[in-house]
């Protein structure tokens, strides 16, 4: 876990150190945590190499973009499983401008990239649906659960850095009922 989990109520001189009650709990919960950074990469998943292309010309041929927009759309339209870095949307709209694909206008400050005629022919021609599309209800699915546990991890350390210790002892019993719970759903048919 990260430093400023562990010094902060967890493993210190208050929460859930391994000698104190819910050690184990949270030992477990450390678990959970490193499966959802393994699985979704901290919080961005990476895509295939033309991915970025692909959703940068399926985004333009809505409408123009900053680079900005960009970003922010297809994080939301992946429902948050992918955020491409500026370092890989900025290049890919210099080469795509490059291509002349796109073109790129000065508008308050920012440039708004565009498709040109080229661009369009290219986008409405590609073969194979956004990268967001592909497999993204898929990807959701995968993530929400492992991702709902790294929010109660955060939750639980909440508890222990700010919580009195009646307070933690309550967490510590909320988060055995949970897991017990959760058990009892693979033991349904």
């Amino acid at each position: 876990m990260s430093d400023s989990f562990m010094g902060a109520g967890f493993g210190g001189s208050r929460g859930f150190g391994p000698m104190q009650p819910g050690g184990q709990l949270w030992e477990a919960m450390d678990q959970l945590r490193s499966v959802f950074e393994q699985r979704v990469g901290g919080g961005s998943s990476r895509m295939g190499r033309g991915d970025v292309r692909a959703a940068v010309l399926a985004l333009l041929a809505e409408a123009p973009m900053h680079g900005y927009q960009i970003i922010r759309e297809i994080e939301e339209r992946s429902h948050g499983s992918w955020k491409p870095s500026a370092g890989s949307v900025y290049p890919t709209l210099q080469l795509l401008t490059d291509e002349g694909l796109v073109v790129a206008e000065e508008s308050g400050g920012r440039k708004t990239y565009a498709l040109t005629d080229a661009g369009r022919l290219e986008a409405e021609s590609a073969d194979r649906s956004a990268p967001w599309e592909s497999g993204s209800r898929e990807r959701k699915d995968l993530t929400a659960l492992p991702k709902a546990g790294l929010e109660l991890a955060q939750a639980a350390a909440q508890v222990g850095r700010s919580g009195t210790a009646a307070q933690q002892a309550e967490a510590v019993a909320v988060l055995e009922d949970a897991r017990r719970k959760l058990y009892s759903i693979l033991a349904q048919d």
